[in-house]
């Protein structure tokens, strides 16, 4: 066990200790990233929306052509049992499969009879802290440089580490991807702007990975008459947002309050959070306490 890692864990059918899980060094994950994931958040030792998260992990399985070794039920046993042998009421079980060891390293699939590696654990939830929410955070914008299937959650995350290691280097949080003059989302989170009090959030399409969370803040926005528009968002009207926020299980909803270096928004209240990024973070809140944390 480490501060980040519950035992036990779960590897090919056992649970065990982390420090008595190995792998293959020839398995396919990590030769290739041929592999997908998936996490699930857990308030209260409940776990959100777990059949929404385990048919994304299915959708994902299917669009790499890698058959589920285990039922609808196996996993949610799988997912329960960590989570109650965790030591944390609030946390993020991450789920990954990925195409085996064969016995040697070649492109093609390995025969039929190889079984694929899955690995599942617990990890504590940790939340934005209340300071870093109220004064927001910085982001860059870079070229998106992944592959066309970003509607797949698959391990193969290099281009998004390399995007969100270029912002940490300049002090930033999050970097937003941009291709072909559209926002598409985060590294690793989704992105919605506001202008002239609507909410904008770029539509599901294979370039951009459906959210669990992006749904929720569609939905809380219905609920409470928030307008919302689901479109493509051009460059242009990112950088003439009254408002950016990127959200995630983690970082729920976080304002993004400078852009390359420049205040977003204008006026005396430029590179603050704005009204609507702290009425969705409340509507969020009570919707954790109230659902979220009931089961």
């Amino acid at each position: 066990m480490t501060p980040y890692v519950a035992d036990p864990v779960y590897l090919n059918g056992r649970f065990l200790p982390l420090a008595e899980a190995g792998i293959s060094p020839l398995d396919r994950g990590f030769l290739y990233g041929d592999g997908v994931y998936e996490v699930i958040p857990v308030y209260s030792r409940r776990a959100f929306r777990i059949d929404e998260h385990l048919l994304r992990l299915q959708a994902t399985l299917d669009g790499i052509k890698l058959a589920n070794p285990l039922s609808l039920a196996d996993w949610r046993e799988v997912v329960f049992r960590l989570i109650d042998a965790a030591p944390w009421d609030d946390q993020s079980i991450y789920l990954q499969l990925t195409r085996g060891a064969d016995d040697k390293r070649d492109h093609a699939f390995p025969p039929a009879g190889v079984p694929p590696t899955v690995f599942a654990f617990a990890s504590p939830l940790v939340t934005t802290p209340a300071d870093i929410r109220a004064r927001g955070v910085g982001a860059i914008t870079v070229d998106d440089l992944r592959w066309s299937r970003c509607d797949l959650k698959v391990i193969s995350l290099l281009a998004n580490v390399l995007a969100r290691q270029q912002a940490v280097e300049q002090g930033c949080a999050e970097a937003l991807l941009l291709r072909d003059g559209y926002l598409k989302e985060g590294a690793a989170s989704n992105i919605f702007v506001v202008k002239d009090g609507v909410l904008r959030a770029p539509p599901k399409t294979q370039l951009m990975l459906p959210g669990i969370t992006y749904d929720v803040i569609l939905e809380l926005a219905k609920s409470h008459g928030q307008p919302v528009r689901v479109e493509e968002i051009e460059e242009t009207e990112l950088r003439a947002a009254d408002e950016v926020w990127m959200t995630s299980s983690t970082k729920e909803i976080l304002a993004i309050t400078t852009l390359d270096g420049k205040p977003v928004g204008k006026g005396p209240t430029a590179g603050q959070p704005g009204p609507l990024a702290e009425r969705m973070w409340q509507w969020y809140q009570d919707f954790k306490n109230s659902v979220m944390r009931k089961g």
